[in-house]
């Protein structure tokens, strides 16, 4: 273990790439760190944050507060509103398109302009794992896993596992940790490829790139990792709890825990054979900032009169339904834009950092900040 960041509440919510590191945690606190360790921001979310999970260029955090928060401008924006009688466990994007899996074990597809396009009540309970790629939604819950068609919400296949207690999907295969000692390997057709035996109940899991490697984070508070033909190589005392999420880049393992904590662990092979020798770094504490952030309020905009950096978009009342369009030259105007439904006022204009066409076509997405037009 490289180092460790106390947050100061258990984490569930995770997210690392080439740039930075996240954490969020059950006060609604993301925090913001570089590879190095120091932290570079924080906000605070009006409840806790259950996952963090990214689109593209796009971050989004689910909340417990029901809405689905775009994390891509200086000012968090509820991108989704999910109906509140639904109690989100995990979510996972796909190219705009929500997949939503709760507490009652129930499966929703939500679109860009955050509507429904199907909602099931599913196999089981205490669904805590969804996964979407651009053929299917795969859910985890009670009963073990269940594929779905994201267009139509028609069942493709239900393979009976442990309990679930975490997803993880590559390109071609699915991994389910379930409650009983195990991390399961599925195809995406749902046929069992391998199974990798734990020593207690598995509350989170991760790959290398392809599945080279497999982690998972058990409840007491270890860590293991495989290799994709099951055979155990190492296993590891986290020392800060039991690793509710994780996430492997660039041969180090991140995980959030029980415990509050974002640790780094070093899971290289030239690293693995220096702990095998008795090679192991001193761990770098890092302690949260001592005043946390103010709660956010995503429904303020800066105004601004200067249109000219950025985008132009205007919203528009169709039929009862507000929707966005670009106005800007050089875009299709019969396009809808995928934007916060929370600061859309009738009429208004709003000047737009980015604006993007989705992978599949048929809708732009905002990007980055959004200031209003006087």
């Amino acid at each position: 273990m490289l180092w460790r960041y106390d947050s100061g509440a258990p984490a569930f919510g995770i997210f690392v790439d080439d740039e930075h590191c996240m954490v969020g945690n059950e006060h609604g606190v993301i925090t913001t760190l570089g590879h190095d360790a120091q932290v570079r921001g924080q906000v605070r979310l009006p409840d806790g944050v259950k996952c963090i999970v990214a689109d593209d260029a796009w971050i989004y955090a689910g909340c417990d507060d029901g809405n689905v928060y775009d994390l891509s401008g200086k000012v968090p924006r509820v991108a989704y509103a999910i109906a509140p009688e639904i109690d989100i466990y995990w979510l996972d994007i796909h190219d705009g398109v929500l997949g939503v899996s709760d507490a009652d074990g129930g499966i929703a597809a939500i679109d860009h302009e955050d509507e429904f396009l199907w909602r099931r009540p599913g196999r089981g309970r205490s669904a805590w794992m969804v996964r979407c790629d651009a053929d299917a939604l795969y859910h985890g819950h009670s009963q073990g896993v269940t594929g779905y068609d994201w267009r139509t919400g028609r069942e493709l296949w239900h393979t009976r596992t442990g309990s679930v207690l975490f997803g993880w999907q590559e390109r071609a295969s699915v991994f389910a940790g379930t409650g009983t000692r195990e991390v399961v390997r599925l195809a995406k057709d749902g046929r069992v490829e391998r199974g990798y035996r734990c020593d207690a109940p598995v509350f989170s899991c991760a790959t290398a790139q392809g599945g080279e490697y497999v982690f998972a984070g058990d409840s007491q508070s270890s860590i293991y990792c495989f290799d994709a033909a099951g055979t155990r190589l190492w296993k590891l005392g986290t020392g800060c709890g039991s690793a509710y999420s994780m996430q492997y880049h660039d041969g180090r393992l991140y995980v959030v825990t029980t415990g509050g904590h974002l640790a780094c662990i070093d899971a290289s092979e030239p690293a693995i054979r220096a702990a095998q020798v008795g090679d192991v770094p001193q761990v770098r504490d890092i302690k949260a900032p001592r005043e946390a952030p103010r709660t956010v309020q995503p429904t303020i905009v800066e105004v601004t009169g200067d249109a000219g950096a950025g985008v132009v978009v205007q919203c528009l009342d169709d039929r009862g339904r507000l929707r966005v369009q670009v106005v800007s030259d050089g875009y299709r105007r019969d396009w809808s834009v995928q934007f916060p439904k929370g600061i859309r006022e009738p009429g208004a204009r709003y000047l737009v950092t980015e604006v993007r066409e989705s992978g599949r076509g048929g809708f732009y997405r905002a990007y980055g900040d959004i200031r209003r037009l006087r």
